[in-house]
C-alpha cells in the first residue's frame, strides 16, 4: 500500500511538473540511485511527456526482487532503467544485472572524490605520536569506518582477527570512527593494549592528515560498495590492504595501489598486510602509485569530464 501511495504522489508532481513547466522543458532529466525500496516515481513520467533523455547515475537492479513485498517498486527501477537513454555505473557490480535492461546504454562512472583537502593537507604524524604515546620508527596502520552493527562490525572483527596473527612484527593501528557499536569493536581491540589508538570522529581537515600519517590503510570491507576511505587514503598517498568485494576492485588496483585479498579471510587479510609491513619499499612505490590513479580516475574533474560527455551525447540524440 505504501509503493502504491508513492507511485501515486509521483504521477501527481510529475504531471505538475509537466504543465508548470511547459515551453521551458529541461535538455535532460537526471536522477541519481535507483534501487528497488528508492524507484524514481516522477522522472521517467515528466522526460517521457517532455520527450527528453531521461538518465540515471547509479543504479542497482536485482532480479531475485521479483515478486517479493518489494515487487512494485522493483518493477519500477526496471521500467526506469529500460527508459534511460543512459545509464552511468559507479559499482562495476552492478552491470551484470543491468546490462539486459539497458543494452548498450552502460558507462563507467569511477567512484570519485575532491582531492584538495588531501592533497593540500599536512601529515600530523608527529603531533599524533606526541598525543598517543605512539612510537614514530614504527609502521602506522589506520582503519576508518562507521562503528555499527552489520557488516562495518564484521569488518572489525576480521581485522581484530588478522592482527592478532602478527604480533611479532612492529606496527601500530590507529582506528577513526564512532558509533552505537563502539564499545564491541574496543573490546575487539582491547588485548593488543598500547598498540591502537582511538581516535573517534575527526572532521574532513584532521582525517586528511591522519591519512597523510599513516603507512598503510587496513580495511576488510565486508559487502563494502566500494569504500570512500579507501579513495581518500589513497590520495594522500597512502597504499591499501582491503577486501576483494562488491566494488572495492574498481577503486584499488591489487598490486599496483595496494592488495586485496579474498573477503573475509582473517588468514589472507593478516598475510597481506604483512608483506607490505615487511616491505617499505613497496608501500611506498604503492602509495604513490595511488596517489596518481586517483588523480587520473577518481577526481572530480575526471568525473565531471565523463557526464559532460554523456550528457552531450544523449542531448545530441535527442
Amino acid at each position: 500500500m505504501r509503493q502504491a501511495r508513492l507511485a501515486e504522489t509521483g504521477q501527481r508532481l510529475a504531471l505538475r511538473l509537466i504543465r508548470q513547466w511547459k515551453g521551458r522543458k529541461p535538455d535532460v532529466w537526471l536522477t541519481y540511485h535507483l534501487y528497488y525500496k528508492a524507484p524514481d516515481w516522477v522522472g521517467p513520467l515528466a522526460a517521457k511527456a517532455w520527450g527528453i533523455p531521461y538518465v540515471v547515475v547509479e543504479a542497482s537492479y536485482a532480479p531475485k526482487r521479483a515478486g517479493g513485498p518489494w515487487d512494485m517498486s522493483h518493477r519500477a527501477v526496471a521500467a526506469a532503467v529500460e527508459q534511460a537513454s543512459a545509464v552511468l555505473c559507479l559499482n562495476p557490480n552492478d552491470k551484470a544485472c543491468l546490462e539486459p535492461l539497458a543494452p548498450g546504454r552502460l558507462h563507467d562512472l569511477p567512484p570519485f572524490l575532491d582531492i584538495r583537502p588531501f592533497d593540500t593537507s599536512r601529515t600530523v604524524r608527529a603531533a599524533l605520536g606526541k598525543e598517543f604515546g605512539l612510537n614514530g620508527r614504527e609502521p602506522r596502520l589506520l582503519a576508518v569506518g562507521m562503528m555499527r552493527p552489520g557488516h562495518k562490525l564484521e569488518s572489525f572483527k576480521v581485522l581484530s582477527e588478522a592482527l592478532g596473527t602478527l604480533q611479532d612484527l612492529p606496527w601500530q593501528l590507529l582506528i577513526v570512527g564512532d558509533g552505537e557499536a563502539a564499545a564491541e569493536v574496543q573490546a575487539m581491540f582491547a588485548p593488543f593494549g598500547s598498540r591502537i589508538a582511538w581516535l573517534g570522529r575527526l572532521d574532513e581537515t584532521k582525517l586528511a592528515g591522519t591519512y597523510k600519517s599513516a603507512d598503510l590503510l587496513v580495511w576488510p570491507a565486508v559487502r563494502e560498495a566500494f569504500g570512500m576511505a579507501l579513495l581518500e587514503a589513497q590520495a594522500c598517498g597512502v597504499p591499501v590492504v582491503a577486501g576483494r568485494t562488491d566494488g572495492v576492485p574498481g577503486v584499488v588496483a591489487d598490486g599496483e595501489t595496494g592488495l586485496l585479498p579474498v573477503p573475509e579471510d582473517p588468514a589472507a587479510f593478516a598475510d597481506a598486510v604483512r608483506s607490505l609491513l615487511l616491505d617499505a619499499g613497496k608501500r611506498e612505490a604503492m602509495g604513490q602509485a595511488a596517489k596518481e590513479r586517483v588523480m587520473r580516475h577518481h577526481s572530480i574533474q575526471s568525473a565531471s569530464d565523463t557526464l559532460d560527455r554523456i550528457l552531450r551525447e544523449v542531448t545530441c540524440r535527442s
